[in-house]
């Protein structure tokens, strides 16, 4: 299975502190936001990651993470010119993906002590599988119903929601999603939908949903408010367990991807800081 990160969108709800710089880049804490979304796939398997941008942050975001070895993993990087909506995505990344799953992941989403992804990655065969996510707002997200890991509908920000889980940017596809994208016609906003990806899947009955849990926290970094609410707890937690959340190359190490001598071997490039001193504790 093959990864996207879609870190592209020109970030107005974040504005001015994306004037000059994509979201992705900024920090959560102690770490760019896009580590977290980066460290989600990682930890489930996937070695093989796209991150789609716009073109003056993509050289940006090829610098902080450059080929992906350091980490034990390969990165591409792909351009969309101007926002044209998530689905946009599949038909960038098209001769990328070719005949393979994909785990298409929003790169302002942070996930934290989820043990229900590992169970839908190794799951996965084919059509798409989305997820629950229960929130005392729902009408500010598309929204899910279902029964036994069954759709049976979504809506886009409803008025009166037919069920508190909300759907995270985080979504499973088969390889079909390339030709569902490129048969899709763009909303009034001038976007591919990917509610529109989902409700083909739900209408040629190939649509699961999997509950998150209700230990995992699903944090929405794209706003101001959520920005500053993610960094506040992370590093609660940090402070707290004495654990880093969001540390992609612990998450490396968990998926066997980079070993221990590797990792000790990079140190001697990284500056002496918190984040190093950590990497070294995960390595004794």
């Amino acid at each position: 299975m093959k990864g996207i990160i879609l870190a592209g969108g020109k970030g107005t709800r974040l504005y001015p502190l994306t004037e000059i710089v994509s979201k992705g880049l900024l920090p959560v804490y102690d770490k760019p936001m896009i580590y977290y979304p980066l460290t989600t796939l990682i930890e489930n398997g996937i070695k093989d990651i796209s991150i789609i941008s716009d073109p003056s942050n993509l050289n940006k975001y090829n610098k902080l993470l450059g080929s992906g070895s350091r980490f034990g993993v390969k990165f591409n990087y792909l351009w969309q010119h101007n926002p044209g909506g998530i689905a946009e995505a599949f038909i960038i990344a098209e001769d990328y993906i070719k005949k393979e799953k994909t785990a298409l992941i929003l790169g302002d989403n942070i996930f934290s002590s989820s043990n229900v992804f590992k169970r839908a990655f190794r799951e996965f065969k084919s059509g798409a599988v989305i997820f629950g996510y229960e929130v005392s707002n729902p009408f500010r997200y598309g929204v899910v119903e279902f029964g036994d890991e069954k759709v049976i509908s979504i809506e886009e920000k409803p008025k009166k929601p037919k069920s508190n889980f909300a759907i995270p940017g985080l979504y499973l596809y088969d390889s079909s999603v390339c030709e569902v994208a490129r048969s899709l016609k763009r909303s009034k906003r001038g976007e591919l939908e990917i509610t529109d990806v989902n409700k083909h899947y739900l209408n040629t009955g190939k649509l699961k949903v999997y509950k998150i849990n209700r230990g995992c926290v699903w944090l929405d970094a794209g706003t101001p408010s959520s920005l500053h609410e993610s960094a506040e707890y992370i590093e609660v937690i940090e402070k707290r367990q004495g654990i880093k959340v969001g540390c992609v190359e612990e998450a490396a190490i968990k998926s066997k991807f980079l070993d221990k001598k590797d990792l000790m071997d990079k140190l001697d490039d990284m500056p002496d800081c918190d984040y190093k001193d950590y990497l070294k504790k995960i390595i004794k």
